[in-house]
């Protein structure tokens, strides 16, 4: 099928904006459509894509479909996490775009991980009994085909954030805690929604491999995790980890590790660039894989008191990029 371009980007709660609001819709298009032309990408994964409301419809992807427009995904097979039936979830949707053919999909959420539960120490009032601890985000698996037989299997994820969940009567307000003590059990509830979808993505990919040792597989997203945390070395299951060489098969390879490390981030905060968006692949693509960009030219630091919406109406993430070659 000749050249394959994969590419991941977090579009940062893409959605359309009431009259008058800054930045319009408009304006984010106007930044951000020549990111998308850039690409050049075949298989898109998109996070944080909101949905609209359709009078009498189901909520679709209609700024994302405006955003395609005029480039090479205009038109695409736009494959969506679902909140339920037809509707695209509100905020935050897992998008797979393409042209490829697809041949099947589906959204997990907690369906390989049973959902935790947990009795919080700092709620206010105390919590009776355990709660169930919701993941708020599922992981969407989608095969297309490649031609010639073979399929590829991409997983495009969104794994919680490091921001802590909020815990009933400790919040003063939206950026202000009781105490540390409720703040570090806030980040702890978060690790552990995190920590659940790493777990399904990797029993998702052994699924994958148990049914076809030799299966293609993608997983990419915005991992909200550096290549050395935990989240991603789940995911990846290195040998280094996992001590067995016989899973060595079952290794996937982050392409980022390509790119020279001063430039390899793709969110900038404090001064500081992390590498949090990350492509995962199995082995067996790795002899048809050629080249990664990272076009984080432009990125502009998302903690700044001045990096308002309104002056950066662009993505506060950048866009990864892997390119195969198949003969």
């Amino acid at each position: 099928m000749g050249t394959l371009r994969i590419a991941t980007f977090n579009l940062e709660n893409f959605d359309e904006t009431a009259p008058g609001e800054r930045p319009s819709l408009a304006e984010r298009i106007a930044l951000m459509r020549p990111q998308i032309v850039r690409l050049r990408a075949d298989i898109a994964f998109f996070q944080e894509v909101n949905g609209q409301e359709r009078p009498g419809r189901p909520r679709a992807l209609l700024a994302l479909e405006e955003l395609l427009a005029g480039t090479n995904l205009a038109g695409a097979t736009l494959i969506s996490s679902k909140e339920s039936g037809d509707d695209v979830y509100d905020l935050r949707n897992l998008v797979l775009a393409t042209h490829l053919p697809v041949l099947a999909y589906r959204q997990l959420h907690n369906d390989l991980v049973a959902t935790p539960t947990y009795k919080r120490l700092t709620s206010i009032p105390p919590d009776p009994a355990a709660i169930e601890i919701i993941v708020e985000r599922p992981i969407l698996h989608v095969q297309l085909d490649q031609g010639g037989g073979r399929v590829l299997h991409a997983i495009n994820v969104h794994l919680k954030s490091k921001l802590p969940t909020e815990i009933p009567g400790q919040k003063i307000d939206d950026f202000t805690w009781r105490s540390a003590d409720a703040w570090a059990e806030g980040s702890f509830i978060s690790s552990m929604k995190r920590m659940g979808q790493a777990v399904e993505v990797r029993r998702l990919v052994d699924q994958i491999l148990d049914a076809d040792p030799d299966a293609r597989i993608v997983v990419a997203g915005d991992f909200n995790a550096t290549p050395d945390e935990v989240p991603v070395l789940v995911i990846r299951g290195n040998v280094e980890d996992t001590g067995n060489g016989e899973l060595s098969g079952r290794v996937l390879v982050p392409i980022e590790q390509t790119i020279p490390a001063p430039a390899r981030y793709t969110l900038f905060h404090q001064g500081q660039g992390s590498m949090l968006d990350h492509m995962l692949v199995t082995r067996n693509l790795l002899a048809h894989y050629r080249s990664s960009e990272i076009h984080n030219e432009l990125l502009h630091d998302e903690s700044a008191a001045f990096a308002i919406d309104r002056k950066y109406p662009e993505s506060d993430h950048a866009p990864v990029v892997a390119t195969f070659q198949f003969d």
